[in-house]
């Protein structure tokens, strides 16, 4: 199984759905691969409230994506390890997270590395509401497993 690992702060709302959802259509849209998130800076969360957003939650419902948040777990954090497992990677938004990768992960944003990691540009809730973001995630989403199937 291949894996494509999601990165956001906090790993509480932007990586979270694209995690859920993609594994969700990936049984049958894009067999053989998976998918796993991470928060670049989990504690930069602080005012995060539970285990997951409940924009994420709602919007999976509302995709067909049978989730409970009371059976979420906890955001994790990013580890080296998870990037040297990761076949693809996608960081959610450039602006924010190319910073935050070169302050705690400097190897991956190197000339060699920096290949490996996907930027998309999905805005956190200061600058784009759960009902922009989301739908941009899933078009995104969409997009990169059909890249993955062709490939």
């Amino acid at each position: 199984m291949r894996t494509v690992l999601f990165l956001c702060t906090g790993n509480y709302y932007r990586s979270r759905f694209a995690e859920e959802l993609f594994n969700f259509r990936a049984r049958a849209d894009c067999a053989g691969w998976a998918a796993a998130s991470r928060g670049i800076a989990v504690d930069l969360g602080h005012a995060n409230v539970g285990p997951i957003a409940m924009a994420t939650v709602k919007a999976l419902r509302e995709r067909g994506v049978a989730f409970e948040r009371g059976d979420a777990r906890a955001p994790l954090q990013l580890q080296i390890a998870d990037l040297e497992a990761a076949d693809h990677i996608v960081a959610l938004k450039y602006a924010e997270h190319f910073p935050l990768m070169g302050k705690r992960f400097p190897s991956y944003v190197t000339a060699q590395e920096a290949p490996r990691i996907e930027y998309w540009r999905v805005d956190d809730v200061d600058a784009m509401t759960p009902d922009e973001a989301l739908p941009l995630i899933e078009e995104e989403v969409d997009g990169l497993m059909r890249r993955l199937r062709a490939a």
